[in-house]
């Protein structure tokens, strides 16, 4: 499966991944210096790395097949995408929030920072 995934995609998920991890490692520590880390706040962390980091795959993977479509059919893709990754992404938050073993803002916090990597990708690119 990953033999046809574009060079590129794998590239921006490596560098996606790379910023959600110093981020959740600099949420770890928040959580540390304000008193409120447990082991809920650490497999929370990673749970919701895994979520966001995967969503961004899955993404780079649409974009990927959309390329190869019509303008119409790419447009429809990339919507059809976007609703059933937000509804993934609502349900595996969910349920990092029911079970007890998770903490919730931990789980949360991480699906902001793939956008960060973007944002600073967009930066660091900008004068290539």
């Amino acid at each position: 499966m990953l033999r046809n995934v574009d060079p590129t995609v794998k590239k921006e998920t490596c560098f996606i991944a790379m910023v959600v991890l110093i981020l959740s490692v600099l949420e770890q520590a928040v959580f540390l210096i304000i008193g409120r880390w447990d082991y809920t706040v650490l497999l929370g962390g990673l749970y919701g790395a895994a979520i966001a980091v995967g969503n961004f795959f899955l993404m780079g993977l649409t974009v990927q097949k959309c390329l190869t479509l019509e303008p119409d059919e790419a447009k429809k893709r990339m919507k059809l995408s976007q609703q059933g990754r937000m509804l993934m992404l609502l349900v595996l938050c969910v349920i990092g929030g029911v079970l007890p073993f998770f903490n919730i803002i931990a789980v949360l916090i991480p699906q902001f920072f793939p956008r960060i990597g973007v944002t600073i990708r967009g930066l660091t690119m900008k004068d290539k």
